[in-house]
């Protein structure tokens, strides 16, 4: 019996000894080594993936501590998918993230990979871990023509795009408790790079994991994307959940590229992504909307380009440049695609989404939903850095905050400061000409309701808020002094926040923005938490008439501001807050 024991063990033993092995190679004079893990009946022509470990790690630590848990392992991905995985060993545990010692390695265990294994060499692919990432990033430049994608956990870009470099598919996994506020603008020059809408889509909970939230930026040339994975809370590790696990996330993102294109891509260089009309107090005019897409194939040439609203046919072109003006968007939101198709009958498609809005009010406030950001409709100006959203992962300056005190008068706010002292150089703005929204206010008289506090002024200071032509023009504004201070940390007690109230008029109909200016005064700052404009009138808000000394009629606003005598036209009856108003 203990023989047979024995025997078993021993089966097992050369079984794992069979499919997984350490390594060497000589690599310019130097023995480097690498664990290597190959499913059993692998057959030939199949993907390489190669994982590199962290700064003071190993092979060893990578594979077993890393990828593996009680449920669900890389050997295990490997296995379904029948792909080889490579653990390389870095000199003296470290990576060489700027020269070329290590991108020699790496190509040197592709060679020896492709001759061990016979693995399919356009569906190769790098990723790492902490100094891994790193390196991972340099080998983009260096290696975009031999490896198909490329994976990032916790490991910063080092680099920027070569001008050379093709466009890479990128998946960066963070935890927003691990420097989180570098990622984004490290990502955004090869998001640029790569011809990927600065726009991303959002979302989350993914994969049901809440706090999880998925960033995509794409397609871009070629049809790649750059994506992030935001853990939330989440340190310097490699994520094991069952809804998020690391190694399924890195073959689900991987499996989906090869060197070897195929399908052809399209995307559109205009309109951006998110664009929104709102009208309040009339009908939408949106005008001409002007779509444009560029397209291409890989393998062969493109035949069409079509443009669709939803399922409705725009129009279709067999030759650059794809362009068409879509007249008079109705209201409502409007799924806008381009779909391409080569001269093998292959397709792809890209998206955008606009909306078309008509209403009498609007929340400013309702996209005040990611930490770190900047909401999509805003800009800020701090004297020192431009801000327009949708943009993400800020974790300084400007960007809305998620307040998590025992009392809080409102859970999210955004914050700007005023960081030089200049004049209207501190300030939150909804709809920006920069921004892809657009206001419309119809004639009429209008109330602003709001919650605004200081961030950390304990004695508090003063907000302006401003309407204006998007030329600049201050159509009305009126300054006040916020009645609660947050303290300098999102987590601390804060309450007393007034709910003001205003009345301002329009008297053009237009294309508006509603501005929050800071103090002029250095490192003045306000958090704007709940904002919304209510139109309450057909025209504007007259709400007294008297005669002066001279018995000529003088009008009053419902601010109790005195206007300039009154046009014929005004007079009449007129609705204000529901309630009649005679004006003789």
């Amino acid at each position: 019996m203990k023989n047979n024991i024995r025997i078993l063990l021993a089966a097992v033993l050369a079984m794992v000894v069979s499919t997984v092995a350490a390594e060497t190679i000589t690599v310019n004079g130097t023995s480097r080594s690498y664990n290597v893990y190959a499913p059993k009946d692998l057959g030939e022509n199949r993907p390489l993936l190669i994982f590199c470990h962290g700064y003071n790690q190993d092979a060893n630590w990578m594979q077993n501590s890393e990828f593996k848990n009680e449920t669900v392992s890389m050997e295990a991905v490997c296995d379904t998918a029948k792909f080889v995985v490579v653990f390389p060993n870095g000199i003296d545990r470290a990576w060489d993230i700027g020269g070329d010692r290590d991108i020699n390695f790496i190509k040197a265990i592709i060679e020896k990979m492709a001759a061990q294994y016979k693995i399919d060499r356009n569906r190769i692919y790098m990723g790492g871990f902490s100094m891994g990432g790193m390196l991972t990033y340099n080998a983009i430049n260096k290696m975009s023509d031999i490896i198909a994608a490329f994976v990032s956990c916790s490991g910063p870009s080092v680099v920027t795009p070569n001008a050379k470099t093709r466009a890479v598919p990128i998946l960066h996994i963070q935890g927003t408790a691990d420097n989180f506020g570098g990622v984004q603008p490290a990502l955004n020059p090869w998001i640029q790079h790569n011809g990927c809408p600065t726009t991303e889509k959002v979302i989350n909970n993914y994969n049901g994991f809440s706090g999880a939230k998925l960033h995509i930026w794409g397609p871009g040339n070629n049809g790649v994307e750059v994506r992030l994975i935001e853990l939330k809370d989440k340190g310097h590790w490699i994520c094991k959940e069952p809804q998020v696990y690391t190694g399924k996330e890195i073959w689900n993102f991987c499996k989906r590229y090869s060197l070897e294109l195929k399908d052809p891509s399209v995307r559109f260089t205009t309109p951006q992504s998110g664009l929104q009309y709102i009208t309040i107090g009339g009908v939408s005019e949106t005008g001409d909307l002007t779509l444009n897409a560029t397209a291409s194939d890989p393998d062969g040439k493109v035949a069409t380009v079509a443009f669709y609203d939803g399922s409705q046919l725009l129009a279709t072109f067999d030759k650059a440049p794809y362009t068409y003006v879509l007249q008079g968007l109705t209201k409502g939101e409007h799924t806008l695609r381009a779909v391409v198709t080569d001269d093998e009958g292959r397709t792809g498609s890209s998206e955008v989404v606009v909306s078309v809005q008509e209403s009498t009010h609007c929340l400013l406030h309702k996209a005040f939903t990611a930490e770190g950001s900047v909401p999509a409709g805003w800009a800020t100006y701090d004297g020192n850095e431009r801000r327009v959203g949708f943009a993400s992962g800020f974790s300084s300056g400007s960007r809305v905050f998620h307040f998590t005190g025992a009392q809080h008068d409102f859970d999210w706010g955004l914050y700007t400061r005023n960081a030089t002292g200049g004049k209207k150089t501190g300030y939150a703005r909804f709809a920006d000409k920069a921004t892809a929204t657009s206001l419309t206010l119809y004639p009429g008289n209008y109330r602003l309701m709001c919650r605004v506090s200081n961030w950390n002024q304990a004695s508090f200071s003063p907000v302006t808020f401003a309407v204006e032509t998007m030329s600049g023009q201050q159509v009305w504004t009126k300054t006040f002094t916020p009645t609660s201070n947050v303290g300098n940390a999102a987590s601390n007690d804060f309450s007393g926040t007034t709910l003001e109230t205003f009345y301002f008029d329009v008297t053009e109909k237009g294309r508006y923005a509603l501005t929050f200016y800071t103090a002029d005064a250095p490192w003045a700052d306000l958090v704007v938490g709940q904002a919304g404009i209510y139109r309450v009138g057909n025209v504007t808000g007259i709400s007294q008439v008297t005669a002066d000394t001279k018995g000529t009629a003088v009008y009053y606003n419902l601010n109790g501001q005195r206007l300039q005598q009154a046009q014929p036209s005004r007079k009449g009856l007129y609705i204000r807050n529901g309630k009649k108003v005679v004006v003789n």
